[in-house]
């Protein structure tokens, strides 16, 4: 009779330390899933806040780039009759967009820890590529500046009054040399469309892998 006692007694303090423990592990699960929900919902707020700057960038870029293509048209054919457009257009070369945001939400994650507070791993991933597609947004805006600054800039003092727009040595500005300069601006603003369309759409893709995650 006291041995069955004892035994019960050990098996009621046996089930008494399980049931502690699954508390325990129940609120640690519920404190790290609210975690995880609150960083979500960080997540979304920032990218959403990048997704106008972005999506404001991309407008900028393609404003100019249209312009840009039609001065190549006007150097292309030779038309000296436009040539107070041309001067507004050529003015303009020194236009670009400039996103300037380096991509670390991925890298914060990782350094901080909280990257193992994420389940959903497709959130995860997409957070990385959005990361890689920021790092390659700014390095194609670096090129563009640079190449401005160093060729651009150069070509354009001698032939134009930035005052007034007007082309004094218009023989300069009809030659292939500063058409190749026009084409080169125009290939990279067509790569930075790119880059800027691709990081728009993963932002569209995390935001609704993010907004399916919190329901």
């Amino acid at each position: 009779r006291y041995l069955l006692y004892a035994v019960g007694e050990i098996l009621l303090v046996m089930i008494g330390i399980s049931l502690a423990f699954q508390v325990s592990n129940w609120d640690d699960n519920r404190i790290k899933k609210n975690a995880e929900i609150r960083f979500y919902e960080n997540i979304k707020e920032q990218i959403l806040d990048d997704k106008e700057l972005i999506a404001g960038q991309r407008h900028y870029n393609n404003h100019y780039m249209v312009q840009f293509k039609y001065a190549n048209e006007i150097i292309e054919t030779n038309d000296r009759s436009k040539l107070d457009t041309l001067g507004i257009i050529v003015r303009n070369l020194t236009q670009y967009s400039d996103f300037d945001k380096e991509g670390n939400i991925y890298e914060t994650m990782v350094n901080s820890g909280q990257i193992k507070l994420l389940q959903n791993h497709e959130i995860v991933n997409g957070i990385r590529e959005l990361e890689e597609l920021y790092n390659y947004m700014n390095r194609m805006e670096n090129i563009h500046y640079d190449a401005m600054m160093q060729h651009l800039v150069v070509a354009l003092n001698p032939v134009i009054a930035f005052a007034t727009n007007e082309i004094k040595k218009p023989d300069a500005v009809f030659t292939y040399e500063f058409q190749n300069l026009v084409v080169m601006l125009m290939q990279i603003m067509e790569e930075k469309d790119e880059v800027y369309t691709n990081t728009l759409y993963e932002i569209e893709r995390v935001l609704k892998l993010i907004d399916e995650e919190l329901k």
